[in-house]
């Protein structure tokens, strides 16, 4: 029985940071199952899957050493353990629509959802905290009016929730590149509309004022790019030439939640691997 863990280290880039890390897990019998890393605006950012043997992982040389590693090259350095046969924590993030959030709730009623269980729910707005307390989850309301503040807040209660994955349940608010690292490719949104055509927060009434025959939404791994993350699950619905906008929004509101359950199931059931920016169901 192997143990995992995954290790994100973020900051300021610099040479060597991979061999560093790297070398150090080595030392620690550690067998690195993955390991992906970006430069974005000079922000360095690196996700490593690592696994030990039985018996081989001494933990606290390994959390010392990787405090000391952090400390030395001046950058935040996290270890979180993960068991595949644990259930996954998941946390909500939620603006002021129901309809998203609902159907989670729903899918956790039905048995969807038997490897994960959500933890707690936070939001921009206090819309959805008398439906949170309904289904006995926590609600913090975490202003979002400053982006850097928000998040730091946000992150923290990953923390002390110990939170897996993220499920944004129509969240209206840009995640930085600072948060999507922490979270890469276990961040899942739901978008309005047919990615890539019609980003940004009025996807329904593009679709209307452009007069198109098919509409839809889609599933997807958040990115560091507005829209553009791996794609998991889509659907489409035809426009009738006599429908309003407003129907338009009532028939894909409908769709968004079902096909961002059938994305969390997917997620869950271990079905999906991104490769070079592809979501491929395996």
């Amino acid at each position: 029985m192997k143990t995992f863990a995954t290790i994100t280290v973020i900051g300021r880039d610099k040479t060597g940071v991979i061999a560093r890390v790297t070398n150090f897990l080595f030392e620690q019998h550690a067998n690195i199952e993955a390991l992906e890393e970006q430069v974005t605006r000079g922000q360095f950012s690196m996700t490593l899957q690592a696994s030990w043997k039985r018996g081989e992982l001494n933990g606290a040389p390994l959390e010392s050493g990787l405090l000391k590693l952090a400390k030395d090259l001046g950058m935040e350095i996290k270890l979180h353990f993960t068991n595949p046969k644990q259930r996954q924590r998941m946390a909500i993030l939620v603006t002021k629509e129901t309809h998203c959030f609902e159907a989670i709730m729903a899918a956790f009623k039905r048995g969807q959802f038997r490897q994960a269980e959500p933890v707690v729910v936070a939001g921009n707005r206090t819309d959805l905290k008398p439906l949170a307390e309904k289904y006995k989850l926590p609600f913090v309301h975490v202003p979002w009016n400053e982006r850097a503040e928000a998040e730091e807040k946000f992150l923290a209660l990953t923390e002390e929730y110990h939170v897996d994955f993220i499920v944004l349940a129509r969240f209206m608010k840009i995640l930085s590149p600072n948060l999507v690292w922490r979270f890469k490719n276990k961040i899942i949104n739901i978008h309005p509309s047919l990615l890539p055509s019609f980003p940004g927060a009025q996807a329904y009434r593009q679709a209307y004022e452009h007069g198109v025959k098919i509409a839809g939404v889609t599933a997807h791994f958040v990115s560091m790019h507005l829209d553009e993350g791996p794609i998991i699950s889509q659907g489409s619905f035809e426009i009738k030439p006599t429908m309003s906008l407003k129907e338009i929004v009532a028939a894909g509101q409908a769709l968004e939640a079902k096909v961002l359950v059938k994305a969390i199931q997917l997620y869950l059931a271990k079905r999906l691997d991104v490769y070079w920016g592809t979501v491929r169901q395996v």
